[in-house]
């Protein structure tokens, strides 16, 4: 595994985003509640920049009639169609099947590092 160490934490603020490419894909980071999470800058249902979406909460379990409204930054809806994605987990709200690809973020002396498997070549042991 390699370590792309791309901005430094000040770079982002709490509740913020930022767009870098490595290896020719696009990467979002994001800020939550202290924590980094990153996630390919693609969404899985027609390839929209799912980065450029807006960043928000979701409704909560409740009882009938009854709306309560939670988890506010921790999820990012696709600009397109409105898909929502659980940034911490990549997961979309809706079904288990469909999710962003999450990448791991490492901080390292106040330094944003996201981590990229190698992919071995067919053949090789």
């Amino acid at each position: 595994m390699t370590v792309h160490y791309v901005l430094t934490e000040d770079a982002i603020p709490e509740g913020g985003r930022a767009v870098v490419e490595i290896d020719g894909r696009e990467i979002g980071i994001y800020r939550v509640n202290g924590e980094y999470h990153a996630i390919l800058n693609y969404c899985p249902h027609q390839g929209a920049p799912i980065c450029a979406g807006p960043v928000s909460g979701t409704t909560l379990p409740s009882e009938v009639y009854s709306y309560e409204y939670g988890r506010e930054g921790e999820v990012v809806r696709c600009p397109w169609h409105g898909w929502e994605f659980d940034l911490r987990t990549g997961e979309s709200l809706f079904s288990e099947r469909i999710r962003v690809k999450k990448y791991k973020v490492e901080v390292h002396e106040g330094k944003i590092g996201i981590v990229m498997r190698e992919v071995e070549e067919v053949g090789q042991q």
